[in-house]
């Protein structure tokens, strides 16, 4: 039965949160807000938090210097996963990423079907790995912000989660299996 074994430690990694809006301000960037909340209550550090404008460049070179961090092991952006032209950030996470990590972004959407219905098709949430770094790109609406990592990241990046998660793979990701 998957859940917490508590006899397991827990062990905090690096997380930033990278907002992705032509209009979010430090002021009004509830969805950030809401994930920094989260990433703290959890009990991993939060290592950074920027602002960028829905620009594929700008987007890219953010990515890239937190993948080039040693502090950083998990990258959240909130924003920029719908389908209209100025979203470009699943094309920045695929650009960056050695791999993808598909199931996220179909687990996502189960679980925004709960909450939006079928307005969860217009979501592109999706997640990779560069390096040893997690990058995961959720919609920018406060609500789907809660639903990913209530319904995910939670437990995925908590390494007493069995029968496994992703903290405990961090070693490993950077390594030629070959």
């Amino acid at each position: 039965m998957p859940g917490l074994d508590l006899e397991r430690p827990f062990i905090p990694v690096g997380v930033v949160v990278l907002t992705i809006s032509d209009s979010r301000t430090a002021e009004t960037d509830t969805s950030g807000d809401t994930l920094a909340e989260r990433v703290g209550e959890l009990g991993h550090p939060l290592i950074g938090r920027e602002i960028v404008t829905d620009d594929l460049s700008e987007i890219q070179r953010v990515l890239l210097r937190w993948c080039s961090d040693a502090r950083v092991n998990v990258i959240i952006t909130t924003g920029g996963t719908g389908v209209t032209g100025r979203d470009v950030t699943p094309e920045a996470v695929e650009a960056i990423s050695d791999k993808r990590i598909p199931g996220f972004g179909e687990l996502f959407r189960q679980l925004s079907y709960r909450s939006v219905g079928t307005s969860t098709v217009q979501s592109r949430a999706c997640a990779g790995v560069r390096g040893d770094t997690y990058v995961f790109a959720l919609p920018g609406s406060t609500g789907a912000c809660r639903d990913a990592w209530d319904g995910i990241l939670k437990t995925q990046l908590d390494s007493r989660f069995r029968p496994c998660n992703f903290i405990e793979l961090i070693p490993r990701l950077g390594a030629n299996d070959n």
